[in-house]
């Protein structure tokens, strides 16, 4: 079950909290602070495989697990983050940065748990985009 912090926080106030790291991770959306559930044996094993089959193609793009993606009022950790290669933050020396992404990801995918409602997994990912 998710834990709810209803204090509201801008995009900027959440990226500094010290526990957005933790796991499972937290994420803001609605000016809320949330924490996202404990994956469970079967979301894990759905997770593994498709981050397989996904990086296994060849192609433009890459597949993260839990990447942080900052963007508009929001911060996610969507279960996968489908990104261009090209697109991969990289650091001065060229080594691929620490650091989350800080844009939309072209795709993403969140897998739904037992009692995990639709209706608000959709309001965080898709709420006051175009």
């Amino acid at each position: 079950m998710a834990v709810e912090v209803r204090d509201r926080l801008t995009l900027a106030e959440f990226l500094q909290q010290p526990q957005i790291d933790e796991s499972p991770a937290w994420e803001l959306f609605d000016g809320m602070s949330v924490q996202k559930a404990m994956p469970g044996l079967q979301h894990s094993r759905l997770q593994g495989r498709l981050l397989s089959w996904i990086n296994g193609v060849e192609g433009k793009f890459e597949a993260f697990p839990e990447l942080r993606c900052s963007f508009g009022d929001r911060s996610l950790v969507p279960d996968i983050a489908i990104i261009l290669s090209e697109a991969i933050p990289l650091t001065e020396t060229g080594e691929i940065a620490s650091m989350g992404l800080m844009q939309a990801p072209p795709w993403l995918i969140e897998i739904l748990s037992p009692g995990q409602s639709m209706t608000r997994v959709t309001r965080k990912l898709l709420h006051g985009l175009p």
